[in-house]
Formats: C-alpha cells, sequence, structure tokens
C-alpha cells in the first residue's frame, strides 16, 4: 500500500510540474520537521528505551501556478517517538493533492482538510503533537458562484494512520453573506453571514457486535448530521449562534446509543476602547462522530471546542479538560479583559492589562424511561432515555476561575502574573481519580538585557491534596538575538512523588532553519489542544528538533 502511494504521488506532482512549467508564476515551497529522541530507562519517571534511536520527520512539498496547484507530505516513522509507536509506526506519502483553478472556483481531488462551521459536524485537520491527521481522500468542488456567496461539495474517506476508513463521508455547506448586496451595511462596517451544512456517513458495516449469544447490534447504513448557524459583526459586537443534529449512530464511544445527537451554541463578544468581554455558552449531547468504531481520538469525523482556555503554562496545563463527545455536556466560559491606560491611577507610566476568566462544565442528566437503563427489541440493543435541555447533571466535569495582570515594571521590565482556581473531575476525563481541587501562583517576568538580549523567568506552584499533591516549577530562558535561545526548566513535584522533571534546550536559529538539541525528562500525562487530548508516556533522553521552510 505504501508504495503504491509513494509511486501514485510522485507520479501526480511529475505531472502537475510538466503542466506548471508551461504557465507565468510557477512557485514551489515546502517545510521539512524532524524530531528526534535518544530514549534512556529511567525507572523514577517509568520512561522505557525501547530502541537506540526515535525519529518522527515530515517533509512538505507544494507547487503553485495560476490554474493548477499540487502537493505531496511524506512521512517517516517507522522508528517513531513514544505515544505514536502503536499506530504510525512506518513510512508513506498518505497525502498527495492536485487543485485545479479556474476564477473564483477550486477542484481539489486527493487529499484534502477541511472544516464546516465551527466543525460541529465537520473537521478534518492536521494537530502533529496529538497525533491527529483525519484527512478525506477523495474530491471537494468550491464554487463562488455571485458575490458573498460561497458552496462546498465533498465526498472522500477518512485517513487512519497509514490506510483509510471503509466509510464514506460526503457533504455540502453555503455561507452567505447579506451584507455583500445590501449597500447601507457596508457602509456601517455590518457583516451578516448565514451559513448551512450538511454530512452523510455511508457505512455498510458488516461487524457484528454480540450483546449475548442470540442478539446483536444492527447498525444503520447511513448517518445524517446537518449544521445552521448564523454569524453578526457589528462595530466592536460579534454574536455567533449555532445549532447541529445528528442521526443515530451507535458506536463504542457512546455505548451503542441509538438516540439522535445534538449540540448548539451562542457565543458573543464586544472589544473596544481597551474593554474586551466574551460570553459563551453550549450544550451538547451524544455528538461522538467517528468514521470507524474504535477508541480514542482517530477517526473523529467532527469536533466540539471545550470552552476553557488553552493554558501555555505547565503547571496551568497540568490537569487539561477534554471535550466529552458522546455524554454530552453543558459548558459555559466568560472572559472580561481591560486595559488600563498609560499615566493613570491604575495604569502607571506604561498601562496595565487585566484579564479576569471563568469556565464552567456541568454534565447533563439522562432520565431513562420507564426506570429501565437498557432494553432489547428485535436484535437490537438501545438506551431510551429523556435529556432535558436546560437542565444539569449531578456532576461538574471541569472549572476554573483565573485572573491575569501584565504591566511594564519599567522601560526594560514587563512582570505577568496569574492566579487560577482549577477543579478537574480526573474520573470524568481520565476514567479514575475524583475531584481534583488545586490553586496555581504563576510569576513570569521578561527583562531586556540589551538591545540583542532578553533573560525570561518563571516562577509556578500549584497547591492540592488531591493526586499526586503540590507541583512547583522554575524557568530561565536567554534569547540572543538573531541566532541563540537557551532554556533551563525543572517541574518538580514537591508532593507525593518527590520526581524532578528537568529539562536543557539550546535553540539556533539561521534563516528558514531551525535546530533545537536538549536533554531531560517529560512527565506522562494527557497532551491536549482545544479540547481534544492524546495520552503521551514519560520519556528521558537527548532530543534534537529540525525546522525548515523553503
Amino acid at each position: 500500500m505504501k508504495k503504491k502511494l509513494l509511486t501514485v504521488s510522485v507520479m501526480c506532482l511529475s505531472l502537475l510540474s510538466s503542466f506548471a512549467q508551461e504557465q507565468k508564476g510557477i512557485a514551489f515551497s515546502g517545510s521539512i520537521q524532524s524530531d528526534m529522541l535518544i530514549p534512556q530507562d529511567d525507572e523514577r519517571t517509568g520512561a522505557v528505551k525501547t530502541e537506540p534511536f526515535l525519529n518522527n520527520t515530515y517533509a512538505d512539498l507544494q507547487l503553485m501556478s495560476r490554474f493548477v496547484d499540487g502537493g505531496a507530505r511524506l512521512e517517516y516513522l517507522e522508528h517513531p517517538l513514544p505515544g505514536f509507536e502503536n499506530d504510525f509506526k512506518g513510512w508513506g506519502v498518505p497525502n498527495f493533492w492536485a487543485k485545479g483553478k479556474l476564477g473564483n472556483n477550486e477542484l481539489t481531488l486527493g487529499t484534502f482538510y477541511e472544516q464546516f462551521g465551527s466543525g460541529f459536524i465537520l473537521r478534518t485537520y492536521e494537530e502533529r503533537s496529538l497525533g491527529i491527521d483525519n484527512s478525506l481522500l477523495g474530491g471537494r468542488l468550491l464554487l463562488k458562484p455571485a458575490a458573498g456567496v460561497v458552496l462546498k461539495v465533498l465526498s472522500g474517506k477518512q485517513r487512519r494512520y497509514w490506510d483509510w476508513n471503509e466509510s464514506l463521508i460526503s457533504g455540502a455547506d453555503a455561507e452567505v453573506s447579506i451584507d455583500q448586496w445590501i449597500p447601507a451595511m457596508q457602509q456601517s462596517g455590518t457583516v451578516l453571514t448565514f451559513g448551512g451544512s450538511w454530512v452523510n456517513k455511508y457505512e455498510n458495516n458488516k461487524d457484528k457486535v454480540f450483546v449475548d449469544n442470540t442478539h446483536y447490534i444492527h447498525f444503520p447504513k447511513f448517518v445524517n448530521s446537518w449544521d445552521v448557524r448564523a454569524n453578526l459583526n457589528y462595530s466592536a459586537w460579534n454574536i455567533l449562534a449555532e445549532y447541529a443534529q445528528k442521526t443515530a449512530d451507535p458506536s463504542f464511544a457512546n455505548g451503542y446509543v441509538f438516540e439522535n445527537g445534538s449540540v448548539a451554541m451562542l457565543s458573543g463578544s464586544y472589544s473596544d476602547n481597551g474593554l474586551s468581554v466574551l460570553l459563551q455558552a453550549k450544550r451538547s449531547e451524544n455528538m461522538s462522530s467517528k468514521s470507524k468504531n474504535v477508541v480514542g481520538i482517530s477517526s473523529s469525523i467532527n469536533h466540539l471546542p471545550a470552552f476553557t482556555q488553552d493554558q501555555t503554562y505547565a503547571l496551568a496545563a497540568l490537569y487539561p479538560y477534554a471535550t466529552q463527545l458522546a455524554d454530552g455536556e453543558w459548558a459555559y466560559q466568560a472572559e472580561l479583559g481591560y486595559n488600563f491606560k498609560r499615566n493613570t491611577t491604575l495604569g502607571g507610566k506604561y498601562g496595565m492589562l487585566v484579564k479576569v476568566n471563568y469556565s464552567y462544565v456541568r454534565g447533563i442528566p439522562h432520565e431513562f424511561k420507564d426506570g429501565v437503563e437498557r432494553r432489547r427489541l428485535a436484535g437490537m440493543t438501545f438506551v431510551d432515555y429523556d435529556s432535558p435541555f436546560f437542565k444539569w447533571g449531578d456532576e461538574t466535569y471541569y472549572q476554573d476561575f483565573d485572573i491575569q495582570l501584565s504591566r511594564r515594571m519599567n522601560r526594560d521590565f514587563r512582570l505577568n502574573l496569574m492566579y487560577m482556581n482549577q477543579r478537574y473531575n480526573k474520573t470524568v476525563v481520565e476514567g479514575e481519580g475524583g475531584m481534583i481541587h488545586s490553586n496555581i501562583f504563576i510569576a513570569d517576568g521578561k527583562y531586556q538585557i540589551s538591545k540583542k538580549s532578553t533573560l525570561r523567568c518563571e516562577l509556578q506552584y500549584l497547591s492540592t491534596k488531591q493526586d499526586e499533591g503540590d507541583w512547583a516549577f522554575g524557568l530561565m530562558e536567554l534569547s540572543l538575538v538573531p541566532h541563540w535561545m537557551f532554556t533551563v526548566s525543572d517541574m518538580w513535584n514537591c508532593g507525593v512523588t518527590k520526581t524532578h522533571y528537568y529539562q536543557g534546550l539550546v535553540t539556533y536559529n539561521v534563516g528558514s532553519h531551525r535546530i533545537q538539541a536538549g536533554y531531560g525528562r517529560t512527565r506522562a500525562g494527557f497532551n491536549c489542544s482545544g479540547g481534544v487530548c492524546r495520552y503521551v508516556p514519560a520519556q528521558k533522553g537527548f532530543t534534537v528538533s529540525y525546522n525548515y521552510n523553503f
């Protein structure tokens, strides 16, 4: 399979190159990313040396011209990094594509990524740090028949590691910008967009999931999803409302539930004159959508944002929340920010930015009809329940409150302070562990030594009586523009394990090249982005990363 893919990809790129050479304005671009590890055994952290040398390498090549674009990606993971070995081991060219362009219209054949609306019913994307690449192999047509009108039609099979799932994913999306037709709206700076999407999963599933010796589940061949949305931008205001629904889609993820799924979201924001406000609410239920009946994050067709902040500080990100697609949830987020102006009482000489954020996620109730949790009928197993829309469930899944202050103390020194109070239901997110209540304190200072040198320091502390107890973190980072950066850090569990997770890194940049070398330990845990999480085992050893863009 991999050799066939490589042959087909090379042939496609050769044909594209020959065709493009007849045109003017040809451009080639690409990138190389290679992450390497020389692992070591470490009884303290549980890190295991499986091979002498581990490596994940990706090479992208793109050709762009007036009428035709094309590209391919080579992935070499014959000796993959920890966390990738069970799924990604191997090499090949899984992504290859050609795009024809005529006016405002495009036709793509091969592999491609797409998102309808907020991604409630369709989002395919790549996130290498999480091990996600759920591209579609097939065709996509994009049309812009009139001003403010965008139409998309697509069909394909979804990538799962080195193969494609049998399910056929097809869909259509339409977006209309009303303001393009009304001059008065354009003059006032008002943008009003309406959108609608439909996605169909066709799967002639021959696998049988047996309930007992005589009964098994009949899976539906067709699962349909639809989405409607409206987005209004006026001056400093933005309002987004979106609703999606999915027909019965029984799977391991949702306990083989023969119930429809739905998600509703309302988001509003305001930003002007130093003041910013964000308010969001989302209710989802039974929205796990996969092109293959598997456990984990692979084969996901859609995506629901977590409505929690993506934390960049190490201890604030120690307990990240993952969206509960199958069980459903009520999720809320509110953020208030204000930039105090210079030369005021609170702003001081250089001004001060204050941000307050609150996130809360709660389960939804499943009220089983007739008091019976599971019923069997005509060879089916299904859960028959009601779930009142505005009612909360019994459990809190996640909650955090944080306040951040950013202030320049003088011409050369800037200080960021943060306090975070967090409740993390480890049983819901990870399967066991109970509710973890923590308080996190962070100080981040940056000092401009000279025009070409900067020193940044972080001090963090997490206090909790649950799980592994308290944590402390320290970091020092020296930047020497334009080439060098030196970083040392240590994350220490000063509660139960008394383990140090130290790191030392040296980074060198020159032109389009970036190389980083280091040594240290990495804690086992979940790596998350946007509510999607992947477990990564503990690591120890020498690391080298190389990036090149051309």
